[in-house]
């Protein structure tokens, strides 16, 4: 139970003993940390409880806090300051928290709950590579999940896989106009690097035939329907759809690149999955949905052949669920696909990562579901999170102005590089350990930025300002841990000691005021866990890892611990880094960032 918890318990208690005859309602204890310019270490709010109670404020405070002092073991007295009852903790209170969780690999964790729940995350598509775009979501979808598996929860991470569609044929149609048989291989390029070129090639032929139609006196719009290579397109996905060998082998054989390539940058990215989908598999379940809806009656078919949906009762509008030549689209196979996920894992929370100009998909989709009376309709979760930009504006795969992610990476590690050398920070290191130092900071910069921010804001990603030490990033962070590391070295203490070693520590004097502030902020640790994990949201641990470096270094500004004023104190703030340094990796790992010891 953390701290805030026990001082709500006992302000309860407190209150109901005081007060026999009054109805204390729990939920109206607020309890927050004392704000710096007041003395005092947490803060019981008075006002819910004055009228109530038909007490003033301060003689309300003065009540409490006497009994609180005299009944409870947490405290050491109180103060009174205009409503708010600013409680002290005792010195001995930190003590023991620190002696229980200093080297605790698990602090922060919850045990095991009976919820499953899946995140799904990346989503790509066979026809290109991952490009800079995805990052934000597959950083938050792996932070995500491992938050959720922090706090108890049994967590499944999924990826759908957009293996088929037009936009694939895109790339099919193009690779065979003008590649020539070209092949990873042969041409020394990554398989999905080579596939999403010809993605490109296509709509730069689609662009240049469309042209030529209008040159010709055809309007836009007609020009667009008749362009000859578009239409290939769709004849190859009917063809695909009715099962054709030589589409299907082709199909086959370029997502068979891609896939390669995706395994190397998910690698390189440090995120995994447990669970693969695919829209080649799902879409036919999708349409098995529509049927059975047709038949219930809850969608209808237009004289073309399309089935809809009518949502206007919703505050919608009417949703194309099939076109009328029997193909899908991409909501139809979604359809599927959440039955599927719910059907495999009996989830009880299936949670979407996606960007939030798919707000109005999710929307559809979830609502849908329950039209058709589909179990997996309630557990639905739209993750929605805002698009990233670079400083140069955003970004388009079809033109061919995207930043890959595997360049994104490279330049990241490759600024980690010139930034160390610049500062004359390589001496001691051997080269291996320079090539992993540059990927830990670069890779961690790139996670660190990308999620810092509330998933729900739009932001511009900056490279350079991603890899500042002095700023708010992964960087800093990076470095007090392994400034904590040099020290514990020096003192010759190993990073996770023998608990043993400060059993019989038995303070005699009072904490010093930075101590405390360090301690209570690793105190906080559980509660910022449990928050970021309610609201899905990952910034709430950059945030925190970000303020407890800060105090870290505040602390050891102030504090030697080699030249401490005795010994008592050395060990006691010996175990107030090694836990700051164990909440730091902890924290950064839920993150998917390592720490490195030596900077």
């Amino acid at each position: 139970m953390t701290l805030a918890a026990q001082i709500k318990c006992a302000t309860e208690d407190a209150l109901k003993h005081l007060f026999p005859d009054a109805e204390i309602n729990p939920a109206s204890i607020t309890i927050n940390l004392t704000k710096p310019e007041f003395k005092g270490d947490y803060t019981i709010v008075l006002f819910p409880f004055v009228k109530q109670l038909r007490q003033k404020p301060d003689a309300l405070g003065k009540m409490l806090g006497d009994y609180l002092v005299e009944k409870c073991t947490l405290f050491s007295g109180y103060d009174i300051v205009s409503g708010f009852l600013n409680m002290t903790i005792k010195d001995g209170v930190w003590l023991s928290f620190l002696q229980n969780h200093f080297n605790d690999v698990h602090y922060g964790e919850k045990s095991g709950h009976d919820r499953r729940v899946m995140v799904e995350y990346s989503s790509p598509n066979t026809n290109k590579p991952l490009h800079f775009g995805h990052l934000r979501n597959i950083f938050l979808g792996y932070a995500v999940g491992n938050i959720l598996h922090a706090v108890g929860e049994q967590v499944v991470k999924a990826n759908l896989i957009n293996d088929r569609g037009i936009h694939i044929c895109k790339s099919m149609i193009a690779w065979q106009r003008y590649a020539n048989g070209d092949t990873p291989e042969r041409t020394g390029i990554k398989g999905d690097h080579l596939v999403g070129d010809y993605y490109v090639k296509f709509n730069d032929a689609y662009k240049a035939e469309v042209g030529e139609l209008v040159g010709k006196g055809m309007d836009q719009a007609t020009a667009e329907k008749e362009a000859p290579i578009m239409k290939e397109a769709q004849e190859m996905l009917r063809q695909w759809e009715a099962g054709d060998k030589e589409v299907r082998s082709l199909w086959e054989m370029m997502n068979g690149w891609v896939y390669k390539g995706f395994d190397v940058s998910y690698k390189n990215l440090g995120v995994d999955f447990e669970k693969m989908y695919y829209e080649s598999d799902t879409y036919l379940l999708g349409k098995a949905i529509v049927e059975e809806g047709l038949q219930k009656g809850v969608l209808y078919k237009k004289e073309d052949g399309s089935v809809w949906v009518d949502l206007t009762e919703e505050g919608l509008d009417h949703k194309l669920l099939l076109r009328g030549d029997g193909t899908s689209v991409y909501i139809t196979q979604d359809l599927g696909t959440a039955k599927l996920k719910f059907n495999d894992f009996k989830l009880d929370q299936s949670v979407y990562v996606i960007a939030d100009e798919q707000n109005y998909h999710m929307q559809v989709l979830k609502l849908i579901l329950k039209k058709l009376g589909e179990p997996c309709a309630d557990g639905i979760y739209h993750l929605s999170y805002g698009m990233v930009e670079l400083p140069t504006g955003r970004m388009k795969s079809r033109e061919g102005t995207v930043v890959d992610a595997d360049d994104m990476m490279e330049e990241m590690i490759n600024l980690s590089r010139e930034q160390t050398e610049a500062a004359g920070k390589t001496e001691g290191f051997s080269q291996e350990e320079l090539t992993k130092l540059y990927n830990t900071i670069g890779m961690g910069a790139l996670k660190f930025y990308l999620l810092r921010v509330d998933p729900k804001k739009k932001m511009i990603f900056d490279p350079k300002e991603s890899i500042d030490l002095h700023g708010f990033t992964a960087t800093f962070i990076q470095y007090a841990h392994a400034r904590i590391c040099s020290i514990l070295r020096k003192e010759g203490v190993a990073l996770l000691p023998d608990s043993t070693k400060f059993q019989s520590l038995h303070l005699s004097e009072e904490i010093f005021p930075s101590e405390k502030k360090l301690a209570v902020m690793l105190e906080q640790y559980p509660t910022i866990v449990e928050n970021a994990a309610a609201e899905f949201n990952p910034s709430e641990l950059c945030n925190y890892a970000f303020q407890l470096a800060q105090q870290f270094n505040s602390f050891y500004d102030e504090h030697s611990i080699a030249r401490a004023e005795n010994e008592e104190k050395k060990q006691l703030r010996l175990m107030l880094i090694i836990m700051t340094a164990q909440v730091l990796r902890h924290s950064m790992n839920l993150l998917g960032i390592r720490l490195p010891e030596k900077m």
